[in-house]
């Protein structure tokens, strides 16, 4: 992956809708040739998906919180299918420490959340955090993290925005 594979996949991350003819002008070569990299990234699994951003409060998914469960590994081939199939559960990652799952979930009320805790807690113990705030939203990935971008000053500002 080059410089120019580097620049796609940030501007892709800052947003999935630009048109080719605007990346192409980004990266200075044709909508063609863009495209043909955009591809060799998607077979190459470097890009697995474009998404939709959604504010869940809009939606009336008041409560978001993290769930800690302690999951015997017996358990897993069980557990996995159940957790991926709860329509709440944004995202399930296994993890070193006191607990073995982290659990990432969205629920109108406290009421409906409290109800799926009651659910998981037959698969083992939990602990539970309800986000007060998100000081920094998900985001992609820093293609440049092992030195700083071309088109962006000291203060990780992007250059071509003004």
């Amino acid at each position: 992956m080059d410089s120019i594979d580097k620049k796609i996949l940030h501007l892709l991350q800052e947003n999935a809708r630009y048109p080719l003819k605007y990346l192409a002008s980004k990266v200075f070569l044709s909508s063609p040739a863009v495209s043909a990299r955009i591809d060799r990234l998607e077979k190459a699994e470097i890009i697995t998906g474009y998404h939709a951003t959604v504010d869940p409060v809009m939606l009336d998914y008041h409560v978001t919180a993290f769930i800690n469960m302690s999951l015997d590994p017996k358990q897993k081939p069980v557990f996995y299918p159940y957790i991926e199939a709860c329509p709440n559960v944004l995202e399930c990652n296994c993890v070193t420490g006191a607990y073995s799952m982290l659990i990432k979930v969205a629920f109108p009320s406290t009421m409906e959340l409290d109800s799926f805790i009651g659910q998981l807690q037959k698969y083992g113990k939990t602990e539970t955090q309800i986000v007060f705030s998100t000081p920094v939203k998900p985001r992609g990935i820093d293609v440049y993290a092992t030195g700083a971008p071309e088109d962006m000053d000291s203060n990780g500002s992007d250059n071509d925005k003004k």
